[in-house]
């Protein structure tokens, strides 16, 4: 054990050694985990009593004045993330879930507290405490001169003693893939990390809040599927061994939640995850959350006006405001929100109003004349259409924005619309340039449902790999009969990016999906 000289007398962050390779650091710690235990003390503890997160404190003694001390019984526990020792006096930063709060270390309070009159209590705690270990503390509160509110500590005990160091403090974690990779630490070193993540938890909060006072039913539906559907998307595969059987991650949770709405539940949502084995982006992750809803009796305009009530309420809950900003721009999510056709949204930036064609060769024609790409396969003047505003439109909705009525021939789930032929009484919620929601009345018709679905399966035969087939018990559901119903999804990783300011996704979802890291051998050989 260290004899009491070689104790830091500096203003250090961190005393481990910033020359050692992580090893070192770690073989170090390794033996102050022995020192402890020949001590007499736990490295790994089982419990500490805690009266009060830092955050209650901070907000209790706010008004205490610089010097001052309270006769007040506190027990806190948390991380230590700064650790300045002085002979006899030590200052701690010890972080909660809820904040930081200094921990005043005097040597004469500690060992009359603690009972050692071989003066070993100060001793330990500042030969075998560093920076990450967890330890609990109590006391009671004071102020010091230069008015940071502490915890006068009489008794300590370590709780889990760390083996690796922190990133360095004037650093931090900078490396982008590190940080997702090991979000652990990135949350203990980042505040504001962990702030998203509680937000995000208040957003789902408040959304099954609002649904359960409107009378919905959350449910539960499989995440493996025999037939994927619900979306147009590529499926992962895996296998059942006793069943002998291919199955899917399902991709959407709709078409098991119109069973429920058959079954006779008038109002269901579930918020989990799908999966769709697609491209990564900061927009895309593989697995995602979302939330699907479903009401009977209603269509496409009553979700509408349900989802710009709901998320403007979780709006002002979360962030205090109907207004948030996001990547410098101004968001309002004071309702009600604008609302355009697609046909209107095209013509507004291209000029071109292509309810006008009826001949697929004229529409592409004219998409191409006005730079769009990418449509000598579309198949249809829908599908023109819905390239052209994919490509001109949709990044240029910032503030929140419905864009109605869509093309059949990309809806097929969708009820047709009552007054105008060739689309579906269909919305999407756009914001910050990106699709966020997704709704329409459903269609309830099962013989107009078998004949989509099976387009859709003639697709996926052709090599449509994003292609469904028919669910043929699907189909017999509908057959029973199902009522006027209206759906609604939205994608909570992107709802939780806007109102928590993130530029891509990966920093809305706590582990998100990651190639394995490469060992340094394999990027010797890459080289």
């Amino acid at each position: 054990m260290a004899s009491d000289k070689s104790a830091s007398k500096s203003a250090s962050s961190n005393s481990d050694n910033s020359d050692s390779g992580l090893e070192g650091i770690r073989a170090a710690r390794l033996q102050k985990v022995e020192d402890l235990k020949q001590a007499g003390m736990t490295p790994y503890a089982y419990r500490w009593d805690i009266t009060h997160s830092v955050a209650a404190l901070q907000e209790k003694f706010a008004e205490l004045e610089a010097g001052a001390e309270e006769d007040f019984a506190v027990s806190v526990a948390g991380r230590i993330m700064a650790r300045r020792v002085f002979g006899k006096l030590a200052f701690f930063t010890l972080q909660d879930e809820t904040g930081t709060i200094q921990l005043y270390l005097e040597k004469k309070t500690i060992q009359a507290a603690m009972g050692t009159a071989d003066e070993q209590a100060f001793n330990h705690l500042k030969q075998l405490t560093d920076v990450g270990d967890i330890i609990g503390a109590s006391g009671t509160i004071k102020r010091t001169d230069k008015g940071e509110l502490s915890v006068k500590v009489k008794q300590y005990a370590m709780l889990t003693k760390s083996l690796l160091p922190l990133p360095d403090k004037f650093h931090g974690l900078t490396d982008v893939a590190k940080r997702y990779r090991q979000r652990y630490v990135d949350l203990i070193v980042n505040p504001e990390v962990r702030e998203t993540f509680r937000k995000r938890a208040r957003i789902t909060a408040g959304i099954r809040r609002y649904l359960d006072e409107l009378g919905y039913l959350e449910v539960e539906t499989p995440v493996l599927q025999s037939e994927p559907g619900g979306a147009e998307a590529r499926p992962f595969v895996t296998y059942h061994n006793t069943l002998d059987m291919e199955l899917y991650l399902r991709i959407a949770t709709e078409l098991h939640l119109k069973r429920m709405v058959v079954g006779g539940f008038e109002k269901v949502f579930e918020l989990g995850r799908v999966f769709r084995n697609e491209g990564i982006s900061t927009r895309h992750n593989p697995e995602f959350t979302t939330i699907e809803m479903y009401q009977a009796y209603g269509d496409y305009q009553d979700m509408m006006a349900l989802t710009e009530g709901m998320i403007e309420q979780i709006t002002e809950e979360v962030a205090g405001s109907k207004t948030v900003t996001y990547q410098g721009e101004e968001i309002s999510f004071a309702t009600p929100w604008k609302r355009i056709t697609m046909h209107e949204a095209v013509k507004e930036k291209t000029g071109i109003d292509f309810s006008q064609f009826t001949d697929i060769e004229a529409a592409k024609k004219a998409a191409k004349d006005a730079g769009i790409g990418d449509v000598d396969g579309c198949e249809s003047v829908g599908h023109v259409l819905n390239e052209a505003f994919e490509q001109k439109v949709e990044e240029t909705l910032i503030q929140p924005t419905f864009v109605l009525d869509y093309p059949v021939e990309i809806s097929p789930l969708a009820k047709p619309h009552r007054s105008k032929p060739g689309l579906v009484e269909r919305f999407e919620l756009f914001m910050v340039g990106r699709e966020t929601a997704n709704g329409f009345s459903e269609l309830t018709d099962p013989v107009d449902q078998r004949d989509r679905l099976e387009l859709q399966a003639a697709k996926k035969a052709a090599g449509d790999l994003e292609a469904h087939s028919v669910d043929e018990d699907f189909i017999t559901a509908l057959e029973y009969g199902m009522p006027p119903t209206v759906g609604l999804g939205i994608g909570i990783d992107r709802l939780v990016m806007v109102l928590t300011d993130a530029a891509s996704i990966r920093d809305a979802i706590a582990f998100p999906l990651l190639k394995p890291e490469q060992s340094e051998n394999e990027k010797s050989s890459d080289s």
